[in-house]
């Protein structure tokens, strides 16, 4: 096409492109100049053995920059770009390895990159306590397990970790959880078998019964374990994340098949200490009493006294011993609170087990 023939607004659009690359020009600047900031906060901290890692000072980040935007650029998409701003710029002093409830392609997995971004080393383990115990030796600075679910409750391999590790929880994290249908041939006449995780069979138990009611439902150690699984086997057919699909080469036969929409999964992260007070912390601890009449209300009284606001409890019963439970509660503050930290004081008389798990940020 002869320049006479170029339509006029060819000019416009590349004075504007001229324009983003002067732009992008100088974002690639600033990143750079804040990546040696990082470096050189790194090294402070290191020589003063301090954390590396911060959850409450990336919340505060994302916050700041939300609450100053005022678009176009959606906020959504703030806490994503920066994430991995976060993630590539720590990963230039010392690298985070984070070890997860794998194969790859599981909600663990997802949550572990929406907590720590694609620069951090993520390293998959086969089941919850492989987690713990990586990260009690020393192979991984952190690790992301389940603990609850929206729609199905605890997670009780999880919970019963905590009475013996002496790991804290340093953060959480949640996850909406939507399950689809893989398998090889993407057709629902070839379906013979279904495999998934507990949990996601429990979650899309109604569409299951009305759709396939008569194929058996196997259960794995996870979704994605059940994508590897039928990536060879074209009989087959997972309940796994769309994540699953690109990873192991599968067809989404029909997606969203979950019971309720409104479905998130709560992750931990765990590691060797606790992080300082954020201004919005949630405290989790485990505890057991000695059983009398009326005891658990004595339990929860210090909290109602001081008018601290309890989250959650849970109950999960006591290995080895018939009849016996020890209760998970969260309360909302940080364990250095004077009000909560005294409520806690006044539990230990009644316990036989006292422990507080963690004090860290609360997620969105």
């Amino acid at each position: 096409m002869s320049e006479e023939q170029k339509p006029a607004w060819t000019d416009d659009l590349a004075v504007l492109r001229e324009q983003i690359d002067a732009i992008d020009d100088s974002i690639m600047d600033l990143l750079n100049r804040r990546a040696q900031l990082v470096v050189d906060v790194g090294k402070l901290k290191t020589a003063h053995q301090q954390e590396l890692y911060v959850p409450s000072r990336e919340r505060t980040i994302f916050e700041r920059l939300r609450a100053q935007n005022q678009g176009p650029f959606p906020n959504d998409a703030i806490r994503r770009v920066f994430r991995e701003i976060i993630s590539a710029s720590l990963s230039l002093e010392h690298p985070m390895r984070v070890v997860f409830l794998g194969p790859k392609a599981t909600f663990t997995h997802v949550a572990a990159m929406q907590q720590f971004g694609h620069s951090a080393q993520l390293m998959a383990v086969k089941s919850i306590p492989s987690v713990f115990d990586e990260v009690s030796c020393g192979r991984a600075n952190f690790g992301v397990v389940p603990v609850e679910n929206s729609n199905e409750g605890a997670v009780s391999h999880t919970l019963d970790m905590f009475l013996t590790s002496r790991l804290a929880i340093i953060a959480e994290n949640y996850l909406e959880i939507s399950h689809d249908l893989l398998s090889k041939s993407g057709r629902l006449q070839d379906i013979k078998a279904i495999y998934s995780h507990p949990q996601a069979l429990a979650q899309c138990r109604n569409w299951l019964d009305e759709n396939l009611p008569d194929i058996p439902r196997i259960e794995v150690p996870s979704t994605a374990r059940a994508a590897q699984i039928v990536a060879d086997d074209e009989s087959g057919v997972a309940i796994a994340c769309g994540a699953a699909a690109n990873l192991y080469g599968l067809q989404v036969v029909v997606n969203k098949i979950e019971d309720y929409h409104y479905n998130y999964t709560r992750f931990l992260v765990i590691g060797p200490e606790m992080p300082a007070p954020s201004g919005n912390d949630r405290t989790s601890i485990l505890f057991s009493f000695r059983d009398e009449p009326g005891i658990l209300s004595k339990m929860l009284e210090p909290f109602r006294q001081r008018g601290i606001n309890l989250m959650k409890i849970e109950s999960r019963p006591v290995k080895n011993t018939a009849f016996e439970y020890v209760f998970f509660l969260d309360a909302a503050g940080h364990i250095t609170d004077a009000d909560l930290s005294a409520a806690i004081e006044e539990l230990k008389p009644y316990c036989a087990l006292l422990k507080v798990l963690g004090s860290y940020p609360r997620a969105r």
